[in-house]
Order: structure tokens, then sequence, then C-alpha cells
């Protein structure tokens, strides 16, 4: 029961017994009191007849005319005259006791009796008869009654005020508490909030500090778990000059796009390597060699900046080389990058470098899932070296069939919106299962395939692409979760599908999605939607979209995480319901000590703030020992099970 119910039910019971107590002892001592006037009202009146019958003794008619006066005039119950001599009534006067306006339980709890009274009437010395006077309680009773209702209705409306003053006060000194009950589900949900104002009262504002001296508490260690973890991170996968990603990263993120699944794609990987490093070392200095390095990094930065870019890297591999892995970037598309990195570099000539030559040379080179990753790198120094044989043409690009199968290049566009408008899509499903137990499903994970106009399923990795270059991500995403939603509607078990950032950030977009989750509440706690890491929209602008959508009762997940890693401190205020950290820090795992390392800091920064950890891509039996050693939740992959239709 609320303490506002109890107040309530508090004041009711202490005005009831308030009541009673004032009512009965004003009860006791009004009935006294009214019995003596009712005696002395009787006793009068018999007095003061008798005096009057005196002189009238011998009259009876005149008896009878003064009794009848003396009775119609007052509150009289019965008036007597009685013979002395043998008791005989005279006169005699009397009305029925009925009270008006009172009620009978009032009556027979007051009890209050008719008092009497009596006088003699005399002749000279001689006692000739009796008066008795019985006086009539009804105007006493109804005095009583009348007071008793104006206490009543006094009484009532000083309970009123008191349960709403009493109501008023006790809302504006549990507000605190209301507050600290925020705080608590706020951190339930990876959230820490502080109340900067605090209360007067004495015993509040200590529970109140106390609570937000936890939650900073709780904020500096998970602080310091991200920091470290985002240390290793750096030291691990990350150039130190340029901010880049190094060798280490790049192969690894390589060996991804290479696996044949259901997200890998075809793409190109450019190599830039700058000419004559060592001796524009020798003639300007290190310095200006650093901000030529430094600069060329800014420019590929740039480039993976990009919305529709995200999945993109930049590395610096060694010296004034650098790679940018580009997946599902087609030849067009690459040769025009080529050409624009080779126009942006020259604006970077430097003054005592060479005239006869580009400040660059660019290899590019295209690559399919499957391909062996010894192959492609052979390639793009294959067109290093032909782009350096060329000094008029800085770059070379060395091509492959870059089309699905049995489709042609110009045909995507009509298949890709014949798909989306009639929805030829199949709806695939991966099991993810808790670490310790893979016999426990947590979810499946949702995937899509699209069906050509000959009826074969092509694999997202390689429409994905395409739908993100015709600007159709937002339309794939719809017909996703509409799927998705029927069949959840027939087949209640729980899923996980994943969005694209630019169809949260159009707000037209985002707003038909919100309407669509509003529309099925009762599919909230079975479908969880995802967002990349690579394409979160920056952090005011993230956490307005996350509280949209858990406004919908839905969860929220964040998938392909450790990229970003200095974000994590962001995660907190998103309510997560998961994390699912990036398959290139899961591969070999067992093998490598600093990824356990890594994994092992961001377990510890999660596992602060109870948010569950759950790895992608395991494919070994030895991946997933070692992830069960590190504690992690969760465990998704091929090892696992494969996407199949359901």
């Amino acid at each position: 029961m609320s303490l506002r119910k109890q107040l309530f039910l508090a004041i009711c019971l202490f005005l009831l017994v308030a009541f009673s107590g004032s009512f009965f002892v004003s009860l006791e001592s009004s009935r006294e009191q009214m019995l003596g006037q009712l005696r002395s009202h009787a006793q009068d009146a018999a007095t003061a007849l008798g005096l009057s019958l005196t002189e009238q003794v011998d009259d009876p008619a005149m008896i009878e005319l003064m009794v009848s006066s003396i009775f119609d005039s007052g509150y009289f119950s019965s008036i007597r005259v009685v013979n002395i001599v043998d008791e005989q009534v005279l006169v005699e006067r009397d009305a029925p006791a009925h009270i008006d306006g009172v009620p009978g339980w009032f009556v027979n709890l007051v009890n209050l009796h008719p008092q009497g009274g009596d006088a003699l009437i005399m002749r000279g010395w001689e006692q000739v008869a009796r008066v008795e006077v019985l006086s009539n309680p009804q105007f006493a009773l109804a005095k009583l009654w009348d007071s008793t209702l104006g206490s009543l209705v006094w009484l009532l409306l000083c309970g009123m005020l008191s349960a709403m003053f009493g109501s008023w006060l006790l809302r504006r000194q549990l507000r605190p508490l209301d507050k600290m009950v925020k705080q608590a589900e706020a951190i339930s949900k990876r959230e820490f909030h502080s109340q900067s104002k605090l209360p007067r009262t004495p015993e509040l504002k200590r529970v109140v500090l106390a609570m937000n001296q936890m939650v900073e508490k709780l904020k500096a260690l998970f602080a310091e778990e991200a920091a470290r973890s985002e240390k290793l991170r750096a030291e691990s996968y990350q150039d130190s000059l340029t901010g880049l990603g190094n060798r280490r990263l790049l192969d690894e993120q390589l060996a991804d796009q290479l696996l044949v699944s259901e997200q890998s794609s075809d793409g190109h990987l450019l190599m830039l390597r700058i000419n004559d490093l060592a001796g524009l070392n020798q003639r300007l200095g290190g310095q200006r060699t650093d901000a030529l390095i430094s600069t060329v990094g800014e420019l590929l930065k740039r480039l993976t900046q990009r919305p529709e870019r995200r999945t993109w890297l930049a590395a610096r591999n060694r010296g004034g080389e650098f790679s940018l892995l580009t997946p599902g970037l087609d030849s067009q598309d690459a040769i025009r990058l080529a050409t624009e990195i080779s126009a942006t570099l020259e604006n970077l000539r430097l003054t005592g470098a060479s005239d006869s030559m580009p400040v660059a040379h660019l290899g590019i080179v295209a690559y399919q899932p499957g391909e062996p990753p010894g192959d492609i790198l052979l390639r793009l120094d294959h067109a290093l070296t032909q782009a350096q044989q060329h000094p008029e043409r800085p770059w070379v690009h060395l091509d492959h069939s870059n089309t699905a199968p049995n489709q042609p290049q110009h045909d995507w566009r009509t298949w890709i919106d014949d798909a989306l408008t009639h929805g030829k899509l199949q709806l695939y499903f991966q099991p993810v299962v808790q670490c310790a137990d893979t016999s426990q499903v947590l979810h499946h994970k949702v995937l899509a395939r699209l069906l050509d106009p000959q009826g074969n399923a092509i694999a997202a990795g390689h429409f994905l692409p395409w739908i993100e270059r015709l600007g159709w991500s937002a339309r794939f995403d719809l017909a996703m979760l509409e799927a998705t939603l029927d069949y959840l509607a027939v087949n209640r078990w729980p899923l996980a599908l994943s969005l694209s950032g630019s169809t949260l950030r159009e707000q037209p977009q985002l707003r038909l999605i919100l309407d669509m989750l509003d529309s099925l509440p009762e599919l909230a706690p079975l479908l969880t939607l995802e967002i990349d890491e690579r394409q979160l929209p920056p952090p005011d602008e993230l956490q307005r979209l996350s509280h949209s959508l858990l406004s919908t009762g839905y969860r929220i997940g964040l998938q392909h995480f450790g990229g970003s890693f200095s974000q994590i401190g962001n995660l907190t205020q998103l309510g997560l319901a998961y994390l699912k950290i990036d398959g290139s820090y899961i591969r070999e795992i067992d093998d490598l000590s600093d990824k356990r390392l890594f994994i092992e800091a961001i377990f510890r920064a999660t596992n602060s703030i109870d948010l569950p950890l759950i790895a992608e891509m395991v494919e070994t039996q030895g991946e997933l020992e070692a992830i069960r050693e590190l504690g992690l939740f969760g465990v998704m992959g091929r090892l696992i099970g494969p996407p199949e239709p359901m």
C-alpha cells in the first residue's frame, strides 16, 4: 500500500476516533445538562400551575382551562391534577412522545427520558390535590442532533483539508525518493544519473547523497575500465602517428570480408605509397615528413567518415604506405575514388619534392569472398608496381566481375526495385546461444535474401552495397521489419533485426518505423532492434533515437562493436539489451593473448554495468572455449549454426 493511501487511512481513522470520543464526551455532558433543564422546566411548570390553581380549587372548569393553557404553551408530555384523598385524576392532558427530525437510532443512543415535577394545591392549610408535570425531551433531542451534525461536518471538512494538505506535503517530501527510484531504474538500464538538487529533510538528504556517491563510483569504475580497454585497442590496432588502423587490423578486416557468409560482399582494396619517403625525410626533415604522412592519413580518414562509407577501413601499413578497404565498392566508383585521391595528393606536394613523379602511387584491386588473402595482396603489389612504372598515370586498377550469379550488372536496380515492391525476400535465421550452455537459445538473428528474376536467392552481401548506393536502405529496412513482425505474429520466439544507420537518420522513415512498432506492442518482448556500431549517429542524436525506440517497448542492441570503443561512455545512456563484439576481435582469440586481454577489458567494463556481451562469428571450438573462459554471455557464428530459412 502506498504512503499516500496509508496517510489517508490514518487521517480517516484518527478523525473517526476523535469524532467518536468528542461525540460521547459531549453527549454525556449535554445529556446531564439537558436532564437537569428538563427537571427544572417540569418543576417550575408544576409549581406555577399549583399556585395558580389554589384560588380555583373548587372550580373544575377553571382548573381544566388553566391546565390546557399551560400544556399548549410548552414542551410537556403530560400534565395531571390528582385528588390527594382518593388519587382520582381530576384533569389530565398528554401528547404522544413523537420526535420530528431526529432518527430513532440517535434517540435510543442518547436515551433522554422525560423528567417530572409536582406541586400541591392547597385550600387554606388543607392539601386538596397534586399537580404532576412530565417534560417532553423533543426540543433537547433536536438541539443535540443539530449540534452533532455540526460537529461531524466540521470534522469532515477538517479531515478533507488535512488529507489534501498531507498528500501535497507527502508528495513534496517524497519527491527525492521518486527520483532515487528513477536513479535505481536507470542503473538497471545501464544509465547513470545524479540528483543535483538535494532535499532539505536531513534524513532524505543523507540517502540522496549516498545514492549520488554510489552512482559516481559506478561511473568512475566504468570510465576506468573503458579507458583501459581503449588503450589496449589502440596499442593493438591503431597507428600512433595518424590514428588510422594498423596493418594488423587491416589483415583481420580483410579476412572478415573474404569469409563466405551472408554479410560478405565484393569490394576493392586500395594501397597508396608515398614516393621517395626516405629522400623526403633527408631533404625536408622528420617533422615535415611526418606532417605529410599525417595529412595523407587525415585524407583517408575523411573518406571513411561519410555515412555510406562507415564500413570502409583506412590503415597505415608502414612508413609511407597506406591501405583503404572498401567493401561494396564497384569498379566505376573505385576508379573515381582513385582519381579523387590522386588529385588531392597532388595538392599536398611539398617544396623540395620531385616534380617529375606524383606524390604517391596507388594500386587498386577487386576482391570477392572466398579468395585467399595472399592472392589479393599479390595482385595489389602487382598493380602498385605497374603504377610506379607509369608516372603519367599514378594509379592502376585491376578488376574482377562484381556481379551476382546469373545477374547482369545493369539489371541490379530493376530487379531490386521489383523485389522490394512485391516483397520478394526470404527470411533466414541464425541462432544466438548462451556461451555456457549452447543448447540454450537467446534469440535468432534475422537475415534476408532477395529473389532475382530467375528465382535465385541472393545473399545480403551481394545486394546490400547496391541498396546503399541506390539510397534504398530505409525502404529495405521497412520491408524487413514488416516481414519480421508478420512472422512474429504467427511464430512467437525471440528475434533480432538490424536497422541501417541511414534509415535511423531519416526522420520520416524513423517515424514510420516507430508507428509500426507502436501498433504492435504485444510483440515488443520478442524483438530486439540492432544498430551497427560503424553507423552510429552523434551521441546526442543517438540518445534521442534510443529513447524513441525504447518508448515503443522494443529493446535495442549494438552489433559489430569494438572499433570505436572510446564511445562506450555514451552507451551507458542508451539502455542497451546487449553488445555484440565484432568477429575480427574474436578470430583466433585462443591463440592471440593480446586479443584475450582486449576482450577481457571490454568484459570488465560492461560487466560493471551488467551489460551482456555476445561474441560474433565464432568459427572454431578453440575460440568458443576461450570465450567461455572469459565469461561472455552469448555466442553466434557458423560453429553454432549457419543462417537457415524456417
